[in-house]
């Protein structure tokens, strides 16, 4: 589809898409998100699109291209972590510069997004925090708090180690083997 402008970016993550679309996905939508992002996602995690992350509009855009788009459009691969630290990094000066309190609470949880992402303590606990004190309580509280819990408990999520290469130990298989365990 070609290169999209922040703007474009936000209109089709808030007016074309759900959050059903968001946090659930599939092919279709993963289909849908692969067809109009895919090329802005590439310049965004070449750096092409850094100059964004001055304005709030900018950062949340350039935050859903590399933390959500790559989640979406490599679903199954190692590939949908590989910006992720360029996203905890971009998040961290966004909300140091007070850039998510300019956007309305329903979009504010993007900014945080990354945190909840990290296989870190620290970065965890900064979610729940930013979202207790920034969104207030309520589902995604109650999912960033799960978040961190997995962190607490076993260190990284285990419903990765098998697209990162990773053997899970006993005690994380018996996590899996819960009904909903993993995100």
């Amino acid at each position: 589809m070609g290169m999209l402008t922040a703007a474009e970016v936000l209109a089709f993550w808030f007016q074309e898409l759900t959050p059903d679309d968001w946090f659930k996905g599939g092919a279709d939508i993963d289909a849908r998100v692969r067809d109009r992002l895919a090329d802005s996602y590439h310049a965004a995690a070449e750096g092409a699109l850094d100059a964004w992350a001055d304005t709030s509009d900018g950062a949340l855009a350039l935050l859903i291209l590399l933390d959500q788009v790559p989640r979406n459009i490599f679903r199954g691969d190692a590939l949908a972590f590989a910006t992720d630290t360029r996203a905890q990094a971009l998040a961290s000066r966004a909300v140091a510069r007070a850039q998510d309190l300019e956007q309305p609470v329903g979009r504010r949880l993007f900014f945080y997004l990354p945190f909840e992402h990290a296989e870190e303590i620290v970065l965890q606990d900064c979610c729940v925090a930013l979202v207790g004190e920034r969104i207030g309580v309520g589902d995604h509280l109650d999912h960033a708090e799960r978040h961190r819990e997995v962190i607490r408990r076993f260190g990284r999520f285990p419903h990765r180690n098998g697209i990162l290469g990773r053997a899970c130990t006993a005690a994380e298989r018996e996590y899996l083997e819960q009904p909903g365990a993993g995100f």
